[in-house]
């Protein structure tokens, strides 16, 4: 779709929205069949599960062992994504059998996902059928014990298909299990490839449901847990997502769900409305804090508990644990980054750093800041408690596939999995330099791609923006990965005052001349001083001085923006969110 004036009035008119909406839409690169399912997309719109490959297999086998009676063991995953399916499964299946449990990963102990140990003590507990979720896809071992000793098990994930290079070709492989249920296995005619984890977990139960006869409006309230994941997971805002997030705010904000609520009040949001950024940078890194530094078991309980004594218990130790991840994560972080900046590796193009001092559950908070900082992939490794063994985690940038990549060195690995912009591993200590070494040697990033980019969808001088701006731009929510919240420029925008507000003084916020006479104010939420050195180079120290005490100053800005409103005692200001400044 080209964005020419005459696709502008198109659009606008068989639509109905604004030019400036359009040219939008035309941005995120939307096609126009698919314009109207993204703007006006409702529970009609959602694709069909049995589309999904093996998903009527899958189906046939749970439906059968439920009504065997025989006991089914759910093992999930420790982040929010696994959180999210495990509960989805847990309280869709026992509306139809209580002989249904569940079992978490221990992070330290079991490392990622299903495993030998955990195949053979579902055994000595009597189960017949595991169902994973969130993982299981590169499971090849603990997929063969299971049939070897002859438990059913039915994969259910969402994450990319192992890659093996056969002859300099790549060619993907699946366990040998009963059935899986992964809309990107190479042969599934599923429409949309990119859901979470909980998505597919969600689909197996809609597919169960209409099996049985049991109408899907009975799943409607757990597409609250399902829209976490999914926010949570960062996968993309398009096609069905959009509507379950959309879905999942309404059943968030008029919640029954005891445990949930009870987590909402303790993060003293109880009287705000939920939206994308609450879940997750609020409630999401609580529920994973459990996974880390205890068990996901807390917040599975949380969530499927009828007992407001625990589950209020639950809601408060999640909040206790986040807050401890967060100076582990900033002590690490500054750790982690003194060691780069001492070494040569702060050259590469791909950054590898062992850091065994931090804790193995934060590796992936660490790399992704030092990613944002860096803007370069980054991998993050700590001790593990194999000896010889190191353990980590890897965020990346778009331009990068980190699987793709890892793939072809995974004779260096223990074991890894993952997908293009995240990837887990354990590796031997001794083949970590090999590994840096062999992972920059066939990196094919340029400096180019190596350079931050930002999108702005239009130029907007600051004095043309209306109060009513954030409201129409509002039928683009929810924002998130593939449908960033959009961002206008403008030139040359004279500062009136600077001012730095905040409880431990984090937020610039810059007083600016609109038009003649009036003041738009303008927020930046990044590093304050880092803002401030660059200002005081730039027009020196007097001038900011200045600008500081209100004094007529001669700092002009060339800013990339969103418009907002800052609604305070009853009153609504426009107000204008700095997201990079020149």
């Amino acid at each position: 779709m080209k964005g020419g004036k005459e696709n502008l009035d198109k659009i606008s008119e068989e639509f109905n929205i604004e030019k400036i909406i359009a040219k939008i839409l035309i941005n995120r690169d939307l096609k126009y069949e698919e314009i109207d399912k993204f703007l006006y997309g409702d529970k009609n719109d959602l694709n069909n599960p049995l589309d999904m490959k093996d998903m009527d297999i899958a189906t046939d086998i749970i439906i059968k062992k439920i009504k065997e009676n025989k006991k089914i063991r759910i093992i999930g995953d420790y982040d929010q994504d696994g959180v999210s399916s495990t509960v989805i499964l847990i309280k869709a299946l026992r509306e139809l059998s209580q002989n249904i449990d569940y079992k978490i990963p221990n992070r330290v102990i079991d490392g990622y996902g299903i495993n030998e140990r955990l195949v053979e003590e579902a055994k000595e507990e009597g189960v017949d059928l595991i169902i994973t979720c969130d993982n299981g896809i590169a499971a090849f071992e603990a997929v063969d014990k299971a049939k070897e000793i002859g438990l059913d098990i039915i994969i259910s994930d969402h994450h990319d298909i192992p890659i093996f290079i056969e002859d300099k070709e790549k060619v993907y492989r699946v366990p040998k299990a009963d059935a899986i249920v992964n809309p990107k296995q190479v042969d599934c005619k599923y429409p949309f490839k990119n859901i979470c984890g909980a998505v597919v977990a969600l689909k197996i139960c809609e597919a169960i449901y209409e099996k049985v006869g049991i109408a899907k409006e009975k799943l409607e309230n757990l597409y609250q847990f399902a829209a976490m994941a999914t926010i949570c997971d960062v996968v993309d805002l398009k096609d069905e997502n959009r509507i379950i997030v959309k879905m999942g705010l309404e059943k968030i904000n008029n919640s029954e769900n005891i445990g949930l609520k009870a987590l909402i009040r303790e993060t003293g949001l109880e009287d705000k409305k939920i939206g994308v950024y609450h879940l997750g940078f609020v409630l999401g890194p609580c529920i994973n804090a459990s996974g880390r530094l205890d068990t996901a078991g807390i917040a599975v309980e949380l969530f499927t508990s009828e007992d407001i004594k625990l589950v209020e218990k639950d809601a408060k130790l999640l909040v206790s644990l986040n807050n401890k991840r967060k100076e582990m994560t900033e002590k690490g972080l500054k750790q982690t980054i003194r060691m780069i900046e001492e070494s040569e590796i702060k050259d590469d193009n791909i950054l590898i750093v062992y850091n065994p001092d931090i804790h193995e559950s934060i590796a992936g908070i660490i790399a992704g800041r030092i990613k944002e900082q860096y803007y370069k992939p980054t991998i993050v490794l700590t001790s593990s408690k194999n000896e010889g063994f190191a353990k980590g985690s890897g965020r990346s940038i778009e331009e990068y596939d980190m699987f793709s990549e890892l793939s072809r060195l995974k004779e260096l690995f223990e074991r890894f999995g993952g997908h293009p912009m995240a990837a887990g591993l354990t590796i031997l200590e001794e083949n970590i330099d090999e590994f840096r070494k062999r992972l920059n040697q066939n990196s094919k990033l340029s400096k180019q791609d190596l350079i931050e980019k930002i999108y702005i969808d239009a130029q907007m001088p600051i004095e043309g923006i209306k109060l009513n701006l954030p409201e129409r731009l509002s039928i683009l929510e929810p924002f998130g990965k593939a449908n960033r919240k959009p961002t206008f420029g403008d030139k040359n925008i004279k500062v009136l005052k600077i001012a730095i507000l905040g409880q431990n003084y984090k937020i610039v916020k810059f007083s600016l001349k609109k038009g003649q006479n009036q003041v738009l104010e303008a927020i930046y939420f990044g590093d304050i001083d880092q803002i401030l050195d660059y200002l005081k180079k730039k027009f020196s120290e007097e001038e900011v001085e200045k600008a500081m005490n209100g004094l007529d100053n001669e700092i002009y800005l060339d800013l990339i923006y969103y418009p907002n409103i800052n609604e305070f005692r009853g009153e609504r200001n426009l107000q204008i969110i700095i997201q990079d400044y020149r």
